[in-house]
């Protein structure tokens, strides 16, 4: 009898001789046979370990081919797969291994992993035994599969419980959505302990038999190597790298044939980025995601993108999004108000944390904490997270539009607006610049662009310029850090 976690197993019977994996760094290649075996070697490690349904296998390794057989083997024996921040501080990785309680913790020896925990074992340790077919474990469907930790932008981190139904519903949905094919092939550079890294498109591609290709330092020309040396058709950047990228003399002077759609995930993407694409003549647009749904939520099709710059298009075939006010009713077309999502593709709970899921999961839809607006053709727009949003002399000010607007001047490089505890208008809207010329000649053109698109209210007081804006573990910009430095010069 087939069952929900031994979907990797039938896919290598099916397609045995195809590419799976590619170490990017060492060119190692696997295909789906050779994948099989070392998910077999790494499920008669576990059996020998005697670990029991449900027991936390923590990882503390960078990208490599060889996470995605333990994390398939985990799947196998009903373990749970707890993938660590290798860039977080010992004291948040203590608190992290104290809340998951592993009864192992798998790490690279080059790591020099210098955590206390009962059992360590390096990655290689199994590599020459010889491959069987795993045991059947009984494993149901609601039963955890994977738990990552969310970045702790609003306190201690929270480990996230994805189940098999919520890892195979987002990669059934994104394969059928977005037309996923055995043919494609991704390059995927997001770090494989965050959902992106492992969800976006890995796990998806996986599936449906293509080929994905593992990168871990990134680095912006070799990336764009890589996409023509392997011939991707879809890969997932953040804009972070997509400003590093299109900076490159190899991205002016080539053109990437093989690339259907690049996407841009983790944070809105600036819209001049949208520009330097659509002039090569080269397909890009934007998704939405979050570890607790999918991440993957929405579709919209390459060739409408560009005309709707920052729009992710509608929800997938199968989960469904809404949009309502304070007041819990639907909002209008082009009212902003919070967005929910709902579908198999969700979260189960947060572990050790009952209240915060209670807080998150209502009737069945997903409080996301962002702000959204839906167009007249019923387009979803991301506006900002909710608790980003600025309230200045009693008006709404949402940082992207600030962001967007200052993006448009050609020396800007990177914004990040925020707003700063003010006793006379509450906050004030505060923008920090990276440019690429001197500063003090662009201020009054700055200002001239925020009055002729922004109202008065919305309209930076104050400008301070960095030489490079802080940026969290996945790439994204790290507004918590503006904060503190805020606080730390008054």
């Amino acid at each position: 009898m087939f069952v929900e976690q031994e979907w990797i197993l039938k896919r290598a019977a099916l397609t045995p001789h195809h590419i799976a994996l590619i170490n990017l760094a060492s060119e190692e290649q696997w295909t789906y046979q050779q994948l099989s075996e070392e998910i077999g070697k790494w499920s008669q490690f576990f059996e020998r370990q005697q670990l029991k349904k449900g027991s936390r296998v923590a990882v503390f390794a960078r990208n490599h081919i060889q996470l995605f057989a333990i994390l398939f083997a985990c799947g196998l024996r009903g373990l749970i797969y707890v993938p660590l921040n290798w860039r977080l501080s010992r004291e948040e990785l203590t608190q992290i291994l104290e809340d998951a309680t592993p009864s192992i913790l798998l790490y690279e020896e080059e790591s020099h992993c210098s955590l206390v925990v009962e059992k360590m074992f390096p990655l290689h340790l199994i590599k020459h035994e010889k491959a069987t077919l795993p045991s059947r474990q009984d494993v149901d469907l609601n039963d955890p599969w994977l738990m990552i930790y969310t970045g702790g932008t609003t306190g201690r981190p929270k480990g996230v419980v994805l189940s098999f139904q919520s890892v195979n519903w987002n990669a059934i949905n994104t394969i059928i959505s977005w037309g996923l094919q055995e043919k494609d092939r991704t390059l995927n550079y997001m770090p494989m302990f965050h959902t992106g890294g492992l969800n976006a498109l890995c796990i998806p591609l996986l599936m449906v038999g293509g080929t994905v290709i593992i990168g871990d330092k990134f680095e912006a020309e070799a990336a764009l190597r890589a996409t023509n040396q392997y011939q991707t058709t879809i890969s997932l950047f953040v804009p972070t790298m997509y400003q590093a990228m299109i900076a490159t003399e190899y991205f002016r002077e080539n053109h990437f044939p093989s690339m259907n759609v690049f996407l841009s995930g983790g944070a809105p993407c600036p819209h001049p980025i949208y520009d330097v694409f659509h002039k090569k003549g080269l397909f890009f647009k934007e998704g939405y995601g979050l570890t607790e749904a999918g991440p993957n939520n929405f579709y919209i099709a390459r060739e409408d993108a560009y005309a709707k710059k920052g729009a992710v298009g509608k929800s997938m075939q199968f989960n469904e999004a809404k949009i309502i006010n304070q007041a819990g009713q639907s909002c209008a077309p082009r009212e902003v108000g919070e967005l929910l999502v709902r579908g198999k593709h969700m979260f189960r709970f947060y572990w050790n944390n009952k209240q915060e899921t209670a807080n998150i999961l209502q009737d069945g839809w997903l409080k996301t904490g962002d702000l959204a607006m839906m167009d007249e053709d019923g387009d979803f727009y991301i506006v900002g997270r909710r608790k980003e949003m600025i309230i200045s002399g009693g008006e709404n000010v949402y940082p992207q539009e600030v962001e967007q607007c200052m993006l448009q001047h050609p020396d800007v490089q990177e914004v990040a607006v925020i707003g700063v505890a003010d006793n006379y208008w509450g906050e004030i809207v505060t923008a920090f610049i990276v440019c690429c010329h001197q500063v003090a000649t662009i201020l009054d053109e700055l200002n001239e662009l925020c009055h002729q698109q922004l109202g008065c209210y919305k309209i930076p007081k104050q400008i301070i310029f960095l030489d490079q804006l802080p940026k969290t573990s996945v790439g994204k910009i790290d507004k918590k850090a503006l904060h503190r430095l805020v606080d730390s010069t008054c």
